[in-house]
């Protein structure tokens, strides 16, 4: 399948650390720039399709149980930051 040319624009994006830390890891197992992983789930996540296999899945686990992300999706939307 052909590549297609994208333009890309840096994004400073704040994000919660320990959830950094699993997507960075996460990147790097998988073999991608941070922001190749990220475009993959967001794709994945537009069309309605799971972005990782059972295999990946658990390596996610595996990463958040070692960086202490406890977060799963109900938490999503909140989240608040400390004063």
């Amino acid at each position: 399948m052909p590549t297609k040319v994208v333009t890309r624009t840096q994004t400073g994006v704040r994000i919660e650390t320990s959830l950094l830390k699993v997507l960075k890891a996460l990147a790097e197992y998988t073999d991608l720039s941070l922001g190749d992983l990220l475009e993959g789930i967001v794709l994945h996540s537009f069309e309605g399709k799971a972005p990782f296999s059972t295999g990946t899945q658990k390596v996610i686990d595996q990463l958040k149980s070692v960086y202490g992300c406890a977060l799963t999706a109900a938490d999503s939307h909140k989240l608040t930051e400390d004063a």
